[in-house]
C-alpha cells in the first residue's frame, strides 16, 4: 500500500481548523472584537479560545487582530469634513459677480470688509454663522469654490496667459529708452495688414523697417504671412540697404520672430532684441512709418492677389527712394516741462540721405555708391511713378471688388405666401 505523505503544519492555521474564506474571518472578526474590547482577562480568553477554533488562525495573531481599531479595519480614504457647504458657495458668488469677478487674492481682503456692510444694507441675507465663514476665506479656497461657476461663464480663457515660446526666452527686450539714436545699423522691423475689413484668409504683407539715427526706411511686400516669406523679404531689405545692419528689433510677432531669423542673426553676427508685449512704443520708429509711409498712401483697402502685390511692391520701391533723398525728418533733441505744458526742441529737419552721409560711419564706396543715386534721380519723376502705380492698384482692386450683377430669372425670384396662395392651382387634364 501506498504510504501518503503527510502535510506540512501551517504555523499560522491549526491543521484541523474549518476552513473559512478571507470575507468570512473579517466579518466574524468584527463582530467578535466588538465583543473583545469591554471584556474582562478570562472572557478575552474564551473569545480567543472560539475565534481559534472558528477560523484556525494562530492565537498571537488573533491577538493582534483583537486589538486594532475599527478604523483600520475600513477600506478607503477617510474623507474630510466638509466646512464651506453651498450655502456658503451660493452667497460667495453673488458677492463675486458683484464685484465684476475678481480673483480670489483681491476678493479674500474685500470679504473682510464688505460682508458686514452688505449684511446691513440687505444685498445679501445670511446666517452668523455663513458670514463668519466668510470672512475666514483664503485666497487659494475661493478659487476652489468659485471654478465651476467661472468655468460656466467661460471666465477662465481670460485668465490663462498664453505661454511663451523658448525663443522667446531667449531674445532679450529692449524698451524705446535704451537705444543708442547715434548709432548706424539699429534697425526695426514690423509688418503691415492689408487685408481691408476682414483677416481671414490670403492677403498681401509689407514688411516695413525703419533705422532709428538717419530715419532710412525700406520695405517689401508679400503675399501671406509665412516665417519663410517674411525670412526672404528680410534679406532682400538687408541687401538693398546702404549701411551694415547691426541689431534687428521686431515685436512679438512669431511670423517676424522666429528660429529662421535667429539663426540668420547669429549667422551674420547681429544682434536681435525684441519689445515688450503690446507695447508699441518699443517700437516707435518703425510704426510711425507705418503710417506715414504705408497707410497713408496706400490705405486700407483689401489686396489679395498677386498682381496687387507686384505693383504694392513698385510703389514701395518708388517711394523708398522719394522719402530717403528728398523728403527731411525732424528728430526731437529734448523736451522741457514749464508748468503743465511740454516744450520740445527738434534738431534741423535733414534727409535719410543727409544725416547718412554727415554720420561719419560709412565708408567711402558706400557714400560714393549714394552720391551717385542721388544725382540720378529725378523728384518730380519718382512722384509721377508713385500716383501712376497707386491708380494703377486702386484699378486691380476695383475690378476684383466689382461683381457683375445678375439678372434675376424666375426661378431666382422670392416665392411669396400671399401669390402661392391667390393664385389658382394648375388643373391636371389628364393625357
Amino acid at each position: 500500500m501506498k504510504q501518503h505523505q503527510r502535510r506540512k503544519p501551517n504555523p499560522g492555521r491549526k491543521p484541523h481548523a474549518r476552513d473559512m474564506d478571507r470575507a468570512s474571518q473579517e466579518q466574524y472578526l468584527a463582530e467578535v472584537r466588538k465583543e473583545y474590547h469591554g471584556a474582562d482577562k478570562q472572557h478575552k480568553s474564551r473569545l480567543l479560545d472560539e475565534a481559534e477554533k472558528r477560523t484556525g488562525l494562530n492565537r498571537k495573531h488573533l491577538i493582534v487582530k483583537m486589538g486594532q481599531e475599527e478604523s483600520k479595519q475600513k477600506t478607503g480614504h477617510r474623507k474630510r469634513k466638509r466646512i464651506y457647504d453651498s450655502a456658503v458657495t451660493a452667497v460667495l458668488v453673488k458677492i463675486w459677480m458683484l464685484f465684476e469677478y475678481m480673483c480670489g487674492q483681491r476678493l479674500a481682503p474685500l470679504l473682510r470688509q464688505q460682508v458686514d456692510s452688505l449684511r446691513r444694507l440687505g444685498e445679501i441675507r445670511c446666517p452668523n454663522e455663513v458670514a463668519e465663514k466668510l470672512k475666514r476665506l483664503s485666497a487659494r479656497t475661493i478659487d476652489r469654490l468659485l471654478s465651476r461657476e467661472r468655468q460656466r461663464l467661460q471666465l477662465n480663457r481670460y485668465r490663462n496667459p498664453s505661454l511663451e515660446p523658448l525663443l522667446h526666452q531667449q531674445v532679450p527686450v529692449k524698451t524705446s529708452a535704451e537705444w543708442d539714436r547715434q548709432q548706424v545699423g539699429n534697425v526695426q522691423i514690423d509688418l503691415v495688414l492689408h487685408c481691408g475689413q476682414s483677416g481671414a484668409g490670403h492677403y498681401v504683407h509689407t514688411l516695413s523697417v525703419a533705422e532709428i539715427a538717419s530715419g532710412w526706411w525700406e520695405a517689401e511686400a508679400m503675399l501671406g504671412r509665412s516665417q519663410q516669406g517674411s525670412q526672404k523679404a528680410f534679406q532682400a531689405i538687408c541687401e538693398r540697404l546702404p549701411f551694415a545692419v547691426r541689431e534687428v528689433h521686431p515685436d512679438n510677432d512669431r511670423c517676424l520672430l522666429h528660429d529662421l531669423l535667429y539663426q540668420y542673426c547669429r549667422q551674420h553676427q547681429i544682434r536681435l532684441s525684441r519689445s515688450r508685449p503690446l507695447k508699441k512704443n518699443d517700437n516707435a520708429w518703425v510704426e510711425q512709418r507705418n503710417w506715414s509711409h504705408v497707410r497713408k498712401v496706400v490705405g486700407y483697402r483689401r489686396l489679395e492677389s498677386q498682381a496687387e502685390r507686384d505693383t504694392l511692391q513698385q510703389i514701395h520701391g518708388v517711394l523708398a527712394l522719394f522719402r530717403n533723398f528728398f523728403q527731411p525728418t525732424m528728430k526731437l533733441v529734448e523736451k522741457l516741462r514749464v508748468g503743465g505744458k511740454i516744450h520740445r526742441r527738434y534738431e534741423e529737419p535733414k534727409t535719410p540721405y543727409q544725416r547718412l552721409m554727415e554720420s561719419g560711419q560709412l565708408d567711402a564706396a558706400s557714400k560714393k555708391k549714394l552720391k551717385s543715386v542721388y544725382e540720378s534721380l529725378n523728384p518730380a519723376e519718382l512722384k509721377r511713378r508713385i500716383e501712376q502705380n497707386l491708380t494703377k492698384l486702386f484699378q486691380f482692386h476695383e475690378e476684383r471688388s466689382v461683381k457683375p450683377r445678375r439678372i434675376p430669372t424666375r426661378r431666382m425670384a422670392p416665392h411669396l405666401v400671399r401669390s402661392f396662395m391667390t393664385q389658382p392651382r394648375p388643373l391636371w387634364l389628364g393625357s
